[in-house]
């Protein structure tokens, strides 16, 4: 056992060792043991290096909140594919077998050649970066961005496919606890009393927060280790009620909506096969109780960050639930009495306290008289001006003070030096809510003030110290809690002993008796920033606390600024010479605790990264040996290839075959959303452009669906179906986008039509027939429906049976020859498929793809929404002018298509091209000029959007946005390309058929 342990003492498992290594060395801790925990008992202090300065750094805390103590873990294993960067060793637990590895030092932890910057710091003061890479502009590519890309970041990012799994689940409770410490217990245990579904959740591995670390407190007349224990006991009994260790409230969000990230199996070397690394709780509670405590301000001083400066509440959680003596000879520097009480229980476990050194003049006798009984040597008003040592701390220099005046220094020799600045409540999750925040004055700090959810606060997170004001706070909270939710419960008091309910004060800087602009007195650890850089970056006209947060990076480190956010909010507020609440608080933002990416994905891994969408006619493609293309979600056939094609000649194959007989086509996914009520036909004349009062049922037109700036956002046929009902149908990326749209109108801006709107998009399969043999394919086929040209003119639809299934039949065609679209319920699509392909092979029906459908539609000069248009084309810049109805009142956009630059000359405009040389095809994106021989940089006027090899003409074709370009038919524009300057022709986009004759056949 190594001398840091203490036999017998804490709530680690002593007959269990364990076996783990860091930077290679093998250590032994024990079975409930952190990294920290277990390096601490072995002597270990140095852990990491800091961000900027490399400076030598060592664990400062116990908990979540560590800026210093990062580390790389990693399982043993042959192919050593689970690694993971900035894992805090406060946090990790050990287990036989763990690497772990310290970060951000070359060659090696102890001798770090990034320590230069160390002695270098003048050149790296508080935004040094905003004026050190602005001069001369040519260093940037070849200097500055490669050094800033090589030096900046934390770890190393793991290189191979994480192995884990993630999971998972949704929750619902009556009341969520956070926090599972004396104030979180107490709040459970009224709660459950009641009969109300209870979670009890905290992010330690062992429930009971500060009083695990208490040794000395009693709580009902018994230990408060065996008040815990019953009282856990007691609730772990209660079929209502959810304990969850290891799992950490990373979120709180809308309508009482908490994330909870729970680690499931990071603490267990030989982990179950098919077992989540961590599971993602959703969790929506009718009562939520904070009870998350307070965290520990360190003190600002110069030399505030050597290996062995720790916070006394950490000192005090190593001693008391590890086991572990983080120094023999520690000195106590301290405002506030919880020190005290630590350095009491460090000299009662057998070390030599060297002194307890506080700022204030006037102290507690009965702290005075307790430090005296055991021999502790007290410094009342002084401060600590400087420290030295170089891979842990050796000794502090503490001087009086009096008057505003330091004295002369006092050099107290230490192996560890456990400071404490005051407690700040944790109210990161409170303050995700948007709830306000109040000052307190008397004792500095901000406590919850409003809430905007059903919410209640216990303990220490509103500023109660002491292990009976939390008891009695949370059995309060549960209280209310309850009785929110019409339950009843009784009043509960606890009898405490020996509680230690504390006070104290805050400081800024210590006084110090040196020149300040040279001090190292750092407020963020990890990214040191020093007290000097907060005053510089006031001075330098940084008077907004979110300008000097992000001017010197002083709270923006991995713990978000939980160490740093108050004492660089009141030295920013002493600089500023405003009150703290005049300057602010920066915005606390979820997660609460670095996440891996991995829980927030949770089962989206791998194939199911992204969910693929496959229609019903899928499984006939691939079997028929399509090639695939994904299309928004969907999957969908590209081309058909056969024995030797590549996809240009299956693709020429394809645009044969369908214009010469007949193609299908699987349309299946076109969104489609079906529109009802009496106002319907007024709901679509409010969307689109174009009129619809006068379509008679069993009509279609072309719809022009714009946003709000004017811009055309989807199109698609739509079909009236009866006088109250619309087929609409969008393109296939924009079927949600277009439902979200018309949902927010119909509920914000025209709650009185009555409309309303249904997504069937996957409840029908859509088959396309097209070409000159399509009607003679399909009519055996259909049944209550003349196919006549008459009776079923182009732009029709009809509803009727189609091999005997209900279908909504369409004429209309996307490729320029005749055309029907069949939409029958999904679970039919397949079956339909497969009888027209069987009966159309006497037609040589060719199956064709998504490239081919744009082939055809191109040589139509048929747009595509988001290929053609870019978001900044109106109907008038895509040729669409005719869509736009002159005489309604209104629509969605038609304000905005009057504004002087969406009229004005020289707006980009689809038209045709046809290249010089009409064997080449252009590349789509490729951009156009008026003149190739312009001086560099030239002037881009349009790019090209489609471009295409059409069989039928035997020519290229394209389309593309051009500046006039409506105007300027027969002009030659030029495409410079890599290797040469192509030539083009603008023409219209209209390529094959103008007339549209083969529509009427």
């Amino acid at each position: 056992m190594s001398s840091y342990r203490i036999s017998g003492k804490g709530r680690v498992n002593q007959s269990k060792p364990v076996t783990f290594t860091f930077d290679g060395k093998s250590y032994r801790g024990f079975e409930g043991d952190t990294v920290a925990s277990a390096l601490l008992a072995n002597g270990v202090h140095l852990m990491g290096r800091s961000f900027k300065y490399h400076r030598p750094r060592g664990v400062l805390t116990a908990g979540s909140e560590e800026p210093n103590a990062l580390i790389g873990t990693q399982r043993p294993g042959a192919d050593n594919s689970r690694f993971e960067p900035n894992t805090r060793a406060t946090t990790q637990e050990i287990y036989d077998g763990l690497i772990t590895t310290s970060q951000n030092k070359w060659p090696s932890l102890s001798f770090d050649m990034g320590a230069i910057n160390d002695r270098l710091y003048m050149l790296f003061s508080a935004g040094f970066y905003y004026k050190t890479f602005m001069w001369p502009k040519s260093f940037w590519d070849k200097l500055y961005e490669p050094v800033i890309r090589a030096s900046a970041g934390l770890g190393v990012s793991p290189t191979k496919v994480d192995p884990d799994i993630y999971a998972s689940r949704y929750l619902h409770c009556d009341v969520l606890i956070v926090g599972a410490g004396a104030a979180g217990i107490a709040a459970a245990l009224q709660v459950a009393k009641s009969g109300a579904e209870v979670v009890l959740v905290d992010e330690q591995a062992e429930l009971g927060g500060s009083l695990l670390s208490e040794e000395s407190i009693e709580i009902d007349g018994v230990s408060s280790s065996a008040w815990l224990k019953t009282s856990l006991d007691q609730l772990r009994a209660m079929d209502n009620v959810r304990l969850m260790s290891r799992t950490t409230a990373i979120g709180y969000y809308h309508q009482n909506m908490v994330a909870l990230a729970q680690k499931l199996t990071d603490h267990l070397a030989d982990v179950p096969e098919n077992s989540p690394r961590e599971r993602m709780w959703r969790v929506r509670a009718k009562q939520v109780i904070l009870a998350q405590g307070a965290i520990e301000r360190p003190l600002v001083f110069d030399g505030n960050d050597r290996p062995g400066v720790m916070l006394a509440g950490a000192g005090q959680n190593y001693l008391n639930r590890f086991g572990v003596m983080v120094g023999k000879t520690p000195v106590f520097l301290t405002s506030h009495d919880s020190a005290w009480y630590a350095a009491f229980d460090y000299q009662d476990a057998g070390a030599n306290v060297v002194a307890i050194v506080d700022t204030r003049v006037d102290m507690d006798d009965a702290l005075l008289d307790q430090a005296r009984q055991r021999g502790i040597e007290v410094f009342l008003g002084h401060t600590a001006t400087t420290t030295s040592g170089r891979l842990r701390i050796k000794s502090v220099s503490v001087n009086p003070v009096a008057h505003g005046v330091v004295g002369a220094a006092l050099e107290l020799s230490c192996d560890v030096l456990l400071m404490c600045g005051g407690w700040t409540p944790s109210l990161h999750l409170f303050s995700h809510t948007k709830g306000s925040l109040k000052w307190d004055e008397e004792a500095r700090v901000f406590l919850p003030d409003q809430s905007n959810e059903e919410c209640q606060i216990a303990g220490a997170c509103r500023g109660l110290w002491g292990i009976s004001s939390a008891l009695e706070d949370g059995a309060k909270a549960g209280l209310e809690a309850i009785t929110a939710l019409d339950l009843s419960g009784e009043d509960v008091t606890y009898s405490v002993g020996n509680d230690r309910a504390g006070t104290g004060e805050t400081h800024r800087e210590l006084p110090t008796n040196g020149n300040p602009g040279k001090a190292k007195a750092f407020i963020d650890f990890q990214n040191d920033v020093t007290a000097k850089d907060i005053r510089l970056a006031v001075r330098e006209g940084m008077h907004s606390i979110e300008h000097v947060k992000r001017y010197t990076t002083n709270g923006m480190a991995t713990d978000q600024g939980k160490m740093s956010n108050m004492n660089g909010l009141e030295i920013a507020a002493d600089a500023v010479g405003k009150e703290v609440p005049k300057v602010g608080l920066t915005t606390f933002r979820p997660p609460y605790t670095p996440t891996t990416f991995g829980v927030f994905a949770g089962y989206h891994k791998d194939g199911q990264f992204e969910l693929t969408r496959k229609t019903p006619i899928d499984s006939w493609a691939e079997k028929n040996g399509a090639a695939f293309e994904p299309v928004s979600q969907w999957r969908r056939a590209w081309y058909f290839p056969k024995s030797g094609e590549d996809m240009r000649k299956a693709v020429a194959r394809e645009c044969a075959a369908t214009r010469k007989s007949v193609g299908m086509f699987d349309a299946s996914t076109l969104g489609k959303i079906e529109v009802v009520g009496p106002d319907a036909v007024e709901f679509m004349n409010r969307m689109y452009t174009n009129p619809w009062t006068k379509l008679a049922p069993g009509r279609c037109r072309y719809g022009v669906l714009l946003g709000e700036d004017g811009f055309i956002l989807d199109d698609g046929v739509i079909g009236r179906l009866s006088e109250d009902k619309f087929h609409i149908t969008t393109t296939t990326g924009g079927a949600a986008r277009v439902l979200n749209m018309m949902e927010d109108y119909l509920q914000t801006e025209w709650p009185d039509l009555q409309v309303w709107l249904t997504s069937t998009t996957e409840q029908w399969a859509t088959i396309a027939l097209n070409g000159p043999n399509a009607r003679k394919l399909l009519e055996p086929f259909v049944e209550g429906q003349d196919m006549s040209d008459e009776a079923l003119p182009h732009m029709s639809v009809a509803e009727c049976k189609v091999a005997g299934f209900p279908a909504r039949l369409f004429r209309l065609s996307f490729t320029g020859e005749l055309g029907f679209e069949i939409n029958v319920p999904a679970r039919h699509g397949l079956e339909l498929w497969s009888k027209l392909y069987e009966a159309g092979k006497a037609y040589d029906i060719c199956p064709y793809g998504t490239e081919t459908m744009h082939v055809l539609r191109a040589e139509k000069g048929y747009i595509i929404v988001g290929q053609d248009t870019d978001g900044t084309v109106t109907p008038y810049d895509a040729g669409l002018g005719w869509a736009v109805a002159k005489k309604k009142p209104d629509f969605v956009g038609m304000r905005s298509l009057k504004r002087p630059d969406l009229v004005a000359e020289g707006r980009k405009q689809l038209v045709g091209l046809k290249t010089k040389d009409p064997k080449i095809v252009l590349e789509e994106g490729a951009q156009i000029v008026n003149d190739p021989h312009q001086s560099l940089p030239m002037k881009m006027v349009g790019h090209v959007t489609s471009s295409y090899w059409s069989e039928v003409l035997g020519q290229s074709i394209a389309m593309a946005l051009i500046e006039g370009g409506q105007s300027r038919m027969g002009e030659t524009i030029y495409i410079p390309m890599a290797e040469c300057v192509l030539e083009a022709e603008i023409c219209s986009s209209v390529f094959y058929d103008p007339a549209g004759d083969r529509l009427k056949v």
